[in-house]
């Protein structure tokens, strides 16, 4: 029997390679190889913020730790599976762009919106001495109230600005949700 999920390289794709960024912490490439791959899998042609989100999730207990282990972290799971499995099927048609994030170039592979995430990742990173971690990307992508991350929150019933401010807590860094220029 063969397999129904074709075997593909990111390359393939048009997935550049961003995990291999001297931003990035050895953490957060990996938190973008696994998303890289969990967009291939699903058949998506670019990695948005959902699957950024999802992948934090699973690889970085930093990011998750934000989350707490309470209810809202099981759920906000099970939306984040069940969005490979049909309900983020309607996803797939259309490129992650909240039209609030300029394009940036270079990022092949990612929605213009995961691009610009990654970037205030790194800015936010760099502005502090630091290579970007699961915690400076998961703000970024909390930041935009137009992210599929953020869709995935809300049907979860955590609020972007409530993780928003659980980070700030964390990070002694005070900055605004939903008003950030990425």
């Amino acid at each position: 029997m063969q397999s129904r999920i074709p075997r593909q390289s990111a390359p393939e794709h048009g997935m550049q390679r961003a995990d291999n960024d001297a931003r990035l912490s050895d953490e957060l490439a990996s938190v973008v190889a696994g998303a890289r791959r969990r967009a291939v899998r699903d058949g998506d042609r670019q990695i948005d913020t959902a699957h950024l989100l999802h992948s934090l999730l699973e690889s970085d207990p930093e990011a998750r730790a934000v989350f707490g282990d309470g209810p809202q972290i099981a759920r906000l799971l099970g939306y984040l599976v069940q969005r490979s499995i049909g309900y983020g099927l309607r996803w797939q048609s259309g490129v992650e762009d909240s039209g609030a994030v300029p394009v940036v170039t270079g990022a092949a592979g990612f929605s213009p919106l995961a691009a610009g995430c990654m970037e205030y990742a790194c800015e936010r990173a760099a502005g502090h001495g630091e290579r970007a971690r699961g915690t400076d990307l998961l703000a970024a992508i909390v930041a935009d109230p137009q992210a599929r991350a953020v869709e995935v929150l809300e049907r979860a019933g955590i609020g972007a600005r409530e993780v928003f401010a659980r980070l700030d807590d964390r990070s002694g860094r005070t900055e605004e949700c939903g008003e950030t220029t990425l």
